[in-house]
């Protein structure tokens, strides 16, 4: 009986051959965008499949697609590669009612081992496939990349333009000191010739006035 309980929970449990891949893939309308999945020993003589994700409280599965077969008249594929331990997910043709969640999953004995995908269609010029695995850390859209390079294209002006800028504020600020600083001493200048000049007046004023220091009687 224990040997049985044990193989039940071998194969019930999560993270028994678990199911790697990418959460996230997009596209443009008309591309062709793939995925591939690794998956466990254990689950290498098991069917793959993908489906539509439907439901809200209670998640099911919609068009669902097996290895070997074609779905949405040939759009959809799924080929399994078990001497790989992986499988390849094939998204051809996209509309913009393709967008949504999905299931890549692997059937077995109890529940299966799956995982959710979000889809992103964008509207605009096609690009070539784009291909995402479970040994890329980068599950983020080309869409994204391409819309986040572009907006950044202006920080490289502005960085440069910055030193520029407090370079010029500091020369200006600079030749103002300077400026005040001179101004000053021609007034100090100024006023000290002032004072010198008066000094000098009065010197010679007082040297000019007659002296009645002595009296003469007879006059």
């Amino acid at each position: 009986m224990r040997p049985l309980v044990l193989l039940w929970a071998c194969l019930v449990l999560p993270g028994y051959g678990t199911l790697v891949g990418p959460k996230e893939i997009s596209g443009f309308v008309g591309d062709t965008v793939s995925l591939q999945c690794t998956y466990g020993e254990a689950l290498k003589t098991h069917r793959k499949y993908w489906c539509r994700k439907i439901g809200y409280l209670i998640a099911r599965c919609s068009g669902t697609v097996f290895s070997g077969e074609y779905g949405q008249e040939g759009r959809v594929s799924v080929h399994d590669s078990p001497w790989e331990l992986r499988f390849k997910v094939i998204l051809r043709n996209l509309t913009l009612e393709d967008e949504g969640q999905y299931f890549c999953g692997i059937q077995r004995l109890g529940l299966d081992d799956s995982f959710s995908v979000s889809l992103h269609v964008f509207p605009g010029i096609s690009r070539p496939t784009t291909q995402l695995d479970s040994t890329s850390a980068k599950d983020t859209s080309l869409v994204r990349r391409s819309s986040t390079a572009k907006s950044g294209t202006s920080i490289p002006m502005t960085r440069i333009l910055a030193p520029v800028l407090v370079l010029l504020a500091l020369l200006l600020a600079t030749g103002l000191a300077a400026l005040g600083s001179w101004v000053l001493q021609r007034r100090k200048e100024a006023q000290l010739t002032a004072e010198t000049e008066r000094k000098e007046k009065l010197q010679l004023s007082h040297s000019n006035t007659p002296l009645f220091s002595l009296s003469f009687p007879w006059l």
